[in-house]
């Protein structure tokens, strides 16, 4: 069972770095009905509770055409996830992993992903299930999933591989 910032006897911490500023601001909020780590789905489900997302002001105006998008990736902040291991133990039984190897939300940086389904738009809140974070989550950006969105801008020579010919695939 998941103990909130337990270390367990295989895992290793590392020193924690002078930190460096990247300028990341948080644009919301995320509502769930989880207030720990152990009542928290480990992955969304598409069939979980309808959680809200609040997007801050000035941030509202960058929700316009979201609502075309059934499914949204949602990145946030981990802000109650340790921060300082390297090797984890997800099953307590001595045999260790990377943190790079792992979903875990404890990571150097615990930037969390999700892929949401859409169910509304209410001015300034988003209404998604399929979260896996805890309640008062910040929010760091909003996507449209990247399966259903195809880029409005022209084409330009990165998006084509270099060799791309006729029967060259």
């Amino acid at each position: 069972m998941v103990r909130e910032d337990e270390v367990r006897t295989a895992e290793r911490t590392v020193a924690w770095p002078e930190t460096t500023d990247a300028g990341v601001i948080f644009i919301g909020r995320i509502c769930t009905p989880w207030t720990s780590r152990l009542e928290c789905p480990r992955q969304g489900r598409r069939d979980g509770p309808l959680c809200r997302i609040d997007v801050f002001d000035p941030w509202a105006e960058a929700l316009k055409g979201i609502g075309d998008f059934t499914q949204i990736e949602l990145l946030y902040w981990l802000h109650r996830s340790r921060r300082d291991l390297v090797l984890q133990s997800p099953r307590n039984d001595g045999t260790t992993r990377g943190t790079f190897a792992l979903r875990s939300p404890v990571r150097p940086n615990p930037i969390g992903t999700s892929i949401v389904a859409l169910i509304g738009v209410e001015g300034s809140t988003l209404l998604v299930r399929g979260l896996d974070c805890l309640d008062g989550t910040p929010l760091i950006d909003i996507k449209p999933d990247r399966c259903q969105f195809t880029p409005l801008a022209p084409p330009q020579p990165g998006d084509f591989q270099i060799g791309d010919k006729a029967g060259d695939v």
